[in-house]
């Protein structure tokens, strides 16, 4: 079973299901911008990893517009080399289009994750060698208002179709890769991977979520972010943002 295999499973599941409002659109870059996605998991995820960054679900500037997790068009262009032709969502906020490899503002959050990337390991094939980076939902919700809602707002009827789907996804990605560590990019991605993963071995931990909402990842995101890998116990290499701290 490859990660394409199980990501398309994964986009018909979301297909059955449904959301209330406040949730006005829901957008699944596994659908519309299927062709990049299946790029990125077919240059990058092949073999084992030893760990496994998971985030949350797609930010509006992000995998919304690249079908990359984190995924900054800039970083995911010239540093992953995945580009793709991003069709559109069957319905779009005026205030949030997809524009796909076009969208000219940045995702901080991407950018912060993948800079770390690119700054500690120099080229993406020696980050790929160890590590890969998922998105636990792929789904993105935003309410009439345009504000982005998360999975963790999500009433618990919706919340726990949604997270059937996506636990047996996870379930499936680990057991393709075969990680030592799962590392939850923020408090609910660890939480759903420890509800996963229970006493399979698989050593879950958490960094910082990159987002320039929260105080403390606006200082210095990628020091604390190589700290808490470390503490963890994954070693990174001596160019790290944290070497001589």
């Amino acid at each position: 079973m490859s990660l394409v295999d199980i990501s398309r499973d994964l986009a018909k599941a979301m297909k059955k299901l449904s959301f209330a409002p406040p949730v006005a659109y829901v957008y699944n870059p596994l659908d519309y911008a299927w062709d990049a996605h299946a790029a990125y998991l077919e240059r990058w995820g092949r073999g084992k990893k030893q760990v496994i960054l998971l985030g949350m679900n797609p930010g509006p500037f992000g995998m919304v517009q690249t079908g990359v997790p984190f995924g900054d068009v800039e970083l995911v262009r010239d540093w992953l080399g995945v580009s793709a032709k991003v069709k559109r969502p069957p319905r779009e906020h005026p205030a949030r289009p997809v524009l796909g490899f076009d969208c000219p503002r940045g995702e901080v959050s991407g950018r912060r994750l993948w800079g770390f990337a690119r700054a500690t390991f120099g080229v993406p094939e020696r980050f790929f060698e160890r590590f890969f980076v998922v998105n636990y939902c792929p789904l993105a919700f935003v309410e009439e208002s345009s504000k982005n809602r998360t999975p963790d707002k999500l009433p618990k009827a919706e919340q726990a179709s949604l997270f059937a789907a996506c636990d047996r996804a996870l379930e499936r990605i680990v057991g393709e890769l075969e990680p030592k560590y799962v590392i939850g990019v923020g408090a609910f991605a660890q939480a759903r991977a420890r509800a996963v993963l229970g006493e399979s071995g698989v050593r879950v931990g958490c960094i910082l979520h990159p987002s320039p909402a929260s105080p403390r990842a606006n200082q210095g995101w990628e020091r604390l972010a190589a700290e808490e890998l470390r503490q963890t116990g994954i070693i990174l290499p001596e160019s790290s943002p944290t070497r001589g701290c």
